[in-house]
C-alpha cells in the first residue's frame, strides 16, 4: 500500500530566510534522487482557518509502500538534510498513513 508522509514545521525566530529556501530546495532534490518516492509537494501555509499552531512550512511525500518510506528515513541524503535543517527548526510534526 502507498504511504503518505506529511511533515509540517516552523523555523526558529531569527533563522535566515536563506535557510528556509535551501531546506525547500533540498527537499525537492531528495524527492528526485531517493528511490520509491511516487510524488512530492512542498509549500508555505496559507490557510485562513488559523489552526496551524504556528507551523509555517509543509511537505507531502507519497511513497510506493512502507518499505520505501523506511528506506528514505535511513537514507544518507535524508540524514544530511536533517543535520542541516533540524538545528533551525522550532517545531515539527510528522504524520504518516497508508491509503
Amino acid at each position: 500500500m502507498p504511504v503518505q508522509h506529511v511533515a509540517l514545521f516552523k523555523f526558529k525566530a531569527g533563522a535566515p530566510q536563506s535557510t528556509a529556501g535551501r531546506a525547500l530546495d533540498d527537499l525537492r532534490r531528495l524527492a528526485k534522487v531517493i528511490p520509491g518516492i511516487a510524488s512530492f509537494t512542498v509549500g508555505l501555509n496559507n490557510s485562513p482557518e488559523g489552526l496551524s499552531d504556528g507551523l509555517t512550512h509543509g511537505f507531502v511525500m507519497t511513497f510506493k509502500d512502507a518499505a520505501a518510506r523506511d528506506a528514505y528515513l535511513s537514507n544518507p541524503e535524508h540524514e544530511k538534510f536533517k543535520a542541516f535543517v533540524l538545528p533551525h527548526i522550532e517545531k515539527v510534526v510528522v504524520f504518516d498513513y497508508e491509503f
